[in-house]
């Protein structure tokens, strides 16, 4: 019985441990994204900021959304990545 509780106990504490605080936050960018190499560049570049899962851009709507872990970065460290490439970001506020 002990062995299974301590079993038990184990397993929820990884389970716990693995969860991650994945956030999500929209930039437009300065200048602005015009064509698939302006995308590229951007994709290319800022996946290597630590943290940073996926990164969806959209030209039609001037938009980059990335989805980070936010235990390992933060928006601001994710515009220093833009900027390192020559864009300068702004965080769009979601709509209450």
């Amino acid at each position: 019985m002990k062995k299974a509780f301590i079993i038990t106990a184990l397993a929820l504490t990884s389970l716990s441990a693995a969860a991650k605080d994945i956030k999500t936050v929209v930039f437009t960018t300065q200048p602005q994204m015009h064509c698939q190499k302006c995308e590229q560049k951007i994709k290319s570049n800022v996946r290597f900021v630590k943290g940073v899962k996926k990164i969806d851009t959209n030209v039609e709507k001037q938009t980059v959304t990335i989805e980070y872990d936010a235990e390992k970065t933060t928006t601001e460290k994710i515009a220093a990545g833009f900027k390192k490439i020559g864009y300068e970001v702004k965080e769009q506020k979601k709509n209450k």
